[in-house]
């Protein structure tokens, strides 16, 4: 028989610091960015989470703008538009 090799898959976790930006006392008059990730239904939920917003918390406005796939972090474009047009950002998922 041959010689085999056994490759380990795992990676050690690399840490890293998360700041968050403070939360807004309310959502009244604010603008909610809505960023979809292409799957199943992901658009129509975050449609509904933006009109609840909206409606029943004073959202001013919300804008959605859909990720180039599922697999891959929001593009420069999103991120630059919602960096000057929202002040609060919503990601969803579908399936």
């Amino acid at each position: 028989m041959g010689t085999f090799q056994v490759f380990d898959p795992t990676t050690e976790a690399e840490e890293q610091a998360l700041t968050y930006v403070p939360r807004p006392d309310s959502l009244r008059n604010v603008r909610i960015g809505l960023v979809e990730n292409t799957k199943f239904n992901s658009d129509q939920l975050l449609r509904r989470i933006g009109t609840i917003l909206e409606q029943e918390y004073g959202a001013k406005s919300s804008i959605m703008r859909s990720k180039h796939n599922s697999s891959v972090p929001a593009h420069q474009e999103i991120l630059a538009e919602f960096g000057t047009d929202c002040d609060v950002v919503v990601a969803g998922v579908g399936d």
